[in-house]
């Protein structure tokens, strides 16, 4: 059985649930995220009736993941019904598959969820305490309700980074580019390219030519390869405070990324005074008293990253007060440890390339 979201929903997926409303008939590894520990997709399924022919059952889909939410084309689920069930009837989703029909209510196994692609691992289904369902001031509960949740896993997602880290400052001429082939490295075969030069003639065409509908990456030629890079610049350092602009370009041609985020590790964020075109939360994943990452998104008009090109960048600025006790205006210090767009880790500069603030001018 198969399911995807249909052109009447929306195809983001975000932190709230999802409901999905079927009339039918009759060796899971957890994946870990230490960005996200406790983040999860959680799938309900509910028995609700009877009916002549087979029974109503609610399915709901629960995102809990704090930075990742579902990019287009969608999400889709499947199964493998316990007694060869189908479905008659769908409210909230498309059928892609039915199966066939038997009056019994078994939980459906072996659930496969993308979103869009792989990533997600889903464990097995348990019996839990019935769902309470409030329509109005009528309150129905459910006969049974089954219970399994999906974790996400870059590796599985992917086989190369999605994104990375390039950084420069005021203080130092050296800008420090994404180390070479972090999301792989330029075919020189002419005939299978993998990526397209920005100042190409061909370009247009080839936006226009097969696997123009495909969410398959064409990304830009670049020693990086990568359809995300975030670049930090350190702009300003003065007694009392220190500034950041941070450029998220998109070298992606096929796609753009709707509200889209960023989280960032750095131990200053316990001083952060202002932000510019940006929404901040402290995601403290390890419990309260260490807040050194920070998930950031932009303001409205700044939430959209458009496809390469001259708007395939969004720009947003954070100053931080200076405290003496932390402070180290050397050796890297104002640059960020880790750095995740849309929840994927970013490949990261190699510290000793970090640019470094001359000795004269140590503040």
């Amino acid at each position: 059985m198969e399911l995807e979201n249909g052109s009447f929903l929306s195809k983001v997926l975000t932190p709230w649930a999802l409901c999905l409303i079927l009339l039918s008939c009759l060796s899971y590894s957890e994946a870990y995220d230490s960005l996200d520990p406790n983040g999860n997709i959680t799938i309900k399924w509910d028995f609700m009736s009877w009916t002549p022919d087979g029974y109503v059952a609610v399915v709901t889909m629960y995102n809990y993941q704090q930075c990742r939410h579902i990019q287009p084309p969608g999400w889709q689920l499947s199964w493998t019904w316990a007694k060869k069930e189908v479905i008659w009837s769908m409210e909230g989703a498309l059928v892609t598959e039915q199966g066939n029909t038997k009056k019994t209510v078994t939980v459906p196994k072996n659930f496969i969820l993308k979103a869009p692609g792989p990533g997600y691992t889903c464990g097995p289904a348990k019996l839990v305490e019935s769902t309470k369902l409030v329509n109005g001031r009528r309150t129905t509960e459910a006969l049974m309700t089954w219970s399994l949740t999906c974790t996400y896993s870059q590796f599985l997602a992917q086989k190369v980074p999605s994104c990375c880290v390039s950084l420069s400052s005021f203080y130092n001429d050296t800008v420090v580019d994404c180390p070479t082939c972090s999301c792989g490295c330029q075919n020189s075969n002419t005939k299978h390219r993998n990526c397209v030069k920005g100042d190409s003639p061909h370009l247009r065409s080839i936006l226009n030519g097969p696997g123009k509908y495909s969410y398959t990456p064409l990304v830009q030629c670049t020693s990086h390869m990568c359809p995300i890079r975030v670049h930090w610049h350190v702009m300003l350092n003065n007694k009392d405070y220190w500034r950041v602009k941070i450029t998220i370009t998109n070298l992606n041609y096929r796609m753009n990324y709707t509200q889209w985020n960023l989280a960032v590790q750095h131990p200053n964020f316990d001083n952060l005074a202002t932000l510019v075109d940006l929404n901040y939360k402290s995601l403290m994943p390890y419990g309260a008293g260490i807040n050194d990452i920070a998930m950031l998104w932009g303001v409205k008009n700044n939430d959209l990253l458009m496809t390469a090109g001259s708007y395939g960048n969004v720009q947003a600025e954070l100053l931080f007060r200076k405290d003496s006790n932390t402070f180290i205006s050397e050796k890297g210090w104002e640059f960020p440890r880790r750095v995740y767009f849309n929840g994927d880790n970013c490949v990261m500069p190699p510290p000793d390339a970090y640019p470094w603030v001359p000795n004269e001018e140590l503040l």
